[in-house]
């Protein structure tokens, strides 16, 4: 696991030295990615300069270390990600006379590159992965990042160059970067608390998409292609769709996640996982130990306020497989002292609450290991959250009534206040009580007048009309907008799942991950979410995911092989803390001068009136519009620390 960063010049203008002066501050920018070792490589007469920080991992060795050149001398690469299945590759390539140095991954992706192609080598890994290759011949730059999205990549074309790099901070070093904010793009955030799809804050700044891949060469435009699709996945499942019993589906995932798992136990260094006591976390960790000759390192993060605890629940797991189990009870003061880092390590404005918790188990973690696996994935390939199989149980009921009813049952719904709400719940027996319940009903009046489609986008979003707030901003339509969706995925919860990979899985749940651990310099591993995984997630049908209003079911079923039910069944709890208490409390003075009218218009972004209604609102209990007001408060808290230097802050924070 590393950082990658570099450019391409077009008009030749920088001295080599100077190319790698750059290069090198690139690089320190993200140091925290890569604090074992790092390099820049140079070719001054082509304008291109690769740097990269190093997280040694495989192949501790200097034969592992980059940038890399390829036995033949044409190709070099810089490489952050783990590809798993690299040694069934290398002998291949050793077939074809090719002799190697080392043992790592970075090496067998250099050759296969050399002797098959980029497209062709992709095709073969099993991992998560983004790398930049040079072709020296043809002065070719080739960028690539994973089927899924697990790894980030940035880039920019400017005028005078290309620019990439792992973090928008490592872009930001570079003379070139461009700075002005995407207004449209802070109106898509503050609709699903993070930047998406291909924009980035910055105009002119993009992301490269999960399975996609650019190239470029010196002032020529940039030539995009998808190798990787998950429509063609969903095509292909349509067409050969699993056909055999329960318990056949049932051991076939059990083996397929064992192999998943197993490969990813791969390490040179200390290796452990994340363990909340869920279900995704509880299956990684049980196949895990299933495949150790010692107890797995398992690391949970637990905290006082009820509700919020699900260090309990994964002390039990833990006791239960016989992991090394290690915990760590969080004070509120601890959680919120992290607050002033989150603008620096995600770069961008993302305001998913649990990048607290998320930041807190990882920086535990790295005290002890390395590496950490972790369960990401399973809500979205087996129907987990809890919208879908609300939508199973209550959307035929919903939207087979005449749209007046619908409209009456939302007037009912929002005149009684969520807290009023959430003191009825105390009716409903603990083990059946949802979370936020008065929250989550009025979200659901707010969708009652719309299809099914715009009930999905309600459920999802944060602020429901971003325009309003935004000076200048024009909210991007994207993929959620789609009627096209609709029509290849005529199956609701189907399509609920496929938006959900293809925007919150890379945008959020990823990203989350990703910026946290690496901010502490700390490997994340996802085996739910090897590609193999989530094509036979695929192929299953929807009564082998949620069954008796329950989701997960087939993998609950390969859970139960290890750990008892009850252990296991409870409702699902997110991961986050009580950001709505802390704002009227501990956090109110700092919230107030960040949402003051005078913060608010210097900022020049938002429209202060809304915000300021919001804010009252939840100050007086009437409403809690914590995710909306937490929405603004890290814009603005980003909006501050930007207009410092990335390499300043690193040395604040790093």
């Amino acid at each position: 696991m590393c950082g990658v960063a570099g450019f391409l010049e077009n008009n030749l203008e920088r001295s080599e030295d100077n190319l790698a002066q750059i290069a090198t501050a690139m690089g320190a920018a993200m140091l925290h990615r890569g604090p074992d070792s790092g390099d820049v490589w140079v070719e001054g007469e082509s304008g291109l300069a690769f740097s990269h920080r190093r997280l040694a991992i495989v192949d501790l060795s200097p034969a592992g270390a980059q940038p890399m050149v390829s036995a033949c001398g044409r190709y070099v690469i810089i490489y952050n990600g783990e590809v798993y299945n690299h040694n069934e590759i290398r002998p291949e390539l050793e077939a074809t006379g090719i002799k190697f140095r080392g043992h790592s991954d970075t090496e067998v992706i250099l050759e296969g590159c050399a002797r098959w192609g980029v497209k062709n080598t992709i095709q073969r890994l099993i991992g998560m992965f983004v790398f930049a290759l040079w072709d020296r011949d043809e002065k070719r730059l080739t960028i690539t990042r994973d089927r899924l999205g697990i790894k980030p990549l940035f880039w920019a074309k400017t005028p005078k160059s290309f620019l990439f790099g792992s973090e928008l901070k490592t872009l930001r070093v570079h003379p070139d970067c461009p700075s002005e904010i995407n207004r449209n793009a802070v109106a898509g955030f503050l609709r699903h608390n993070y930047i998406g799809g291909a924009s980035s804050i910055y105009q002119g700044v993009n992301k490269l998409e999960p399975g996609w891949m650019i190239s470029v060469r010196a002032n020529e435009k940039p030539k995009l292609e998808q190798y990787w699709s998950l429509d063609d996945v969903v095509e292909d499942a349509s067409k050969k769709s699993f056909q055999g019993s329960d318990e056949e589906a049932i051991e076939a995932l059990h083996q397929l996640l064992l192999d998943a798992t197993g490969r990813r136990m791969m390490a040179d260094v200390p290796l452990g996982a994340f363990l909340s006591g869920g279900i995704d976390s509880s299956t990684v960790v049980a196949l895990m130990q299933a495949q150790s000759g010692r107890p797995v390192r398992t690391f949970s993060i637990g905290f006082h306020e009820e509700g919020y605890n699900e260090a309990k629940h994964a002390a039990e797991v833990a006791k239960h497989l016989r992991t090394d189990h290690t915990e760590l009870y969080v004070s509120p003061q601890e959680a919120r002292d992290v607050i002033p880092k989150l603008p620096f390590y995600f770069d961008e404005p993302f305001s998913d609450s649990s990048q607290i918790p998320t930041y807190l188990v990882s920086k535990m973690t790295r005290e002890h290991v390395t590496v950490a696996l972790s369960g990401d994935g399973g809500d979205e390939l087996f129907s987990g959250y809890t919208r879908y199989f609300t939508a199973e149980k209550y959307g035929r009921a919903i939207f087979g009534q005449p749209q007046i009813l619908r409209r009456l049952e939302a007037g009912l719904i929002q005149g009684i206040s969520p807290r009023s709400w959430d003191f009825l719940a105390k009716l409903i027996p603990s083990s059946r009580r949802p979370t936020l319940f008065g929250d989550k009903l009025h979200k659901l009046a707010k969708i009652l007048d719309g299809g099914k489609d715009a009930f999905y986008r309600g459920l999802v979003s944060h602020w429901s009309d971003p325009d309003s707030v935004v000076i200048g901003g024009a909210e991007p339509k994207g993929i959620m907008w789609n009627d096209e969706v609709k029509q290849r995925i005529p199956n609701f919860i189907d399509r609920m799942q496929y938006l959900d990979t293809l925007t919150y899985l890379p945008d959020d749940i990823l990203t989350k991950v990703d910026r946290a651990s690496m901010s502490v310099s700390l490997e994340a591993r996802v085996p739910l979410l090897d590609h193999r995984v989530v094509d036979f997630a695929w192929k299953l049908p929807q009564h082998m995911k949620i069954r008796n209003g329950q989701g997960k079911w087939i993998l609950r079923q390969v859970l139960y092989k290890y750990v008892p039910r009850e252990l296991i069944e409870r409702p699902k709890m997110g991961f986050g803390v009580p950001i709505d208490s802390w704002l009227r409390g501990p956090l109110r003075e700092w919230t107030e001068d960040l949402l003051s009218v005078k913060s608010l218009n210097e900022g020049g972004i938002f429209r202060h009136e809304p915000i300021r209604e919001k804010w009252q609102e939840h100050l007086s209990g009437r409403r809690n519009w914590q995710y909306l007001i937490w929405d603004i408060l890290m814009f603005q808290a980003w909006q501050q620390e930007n207009t410092v230097s990335p390499t300043v802050k690193l040395n604040q924070y790093g």
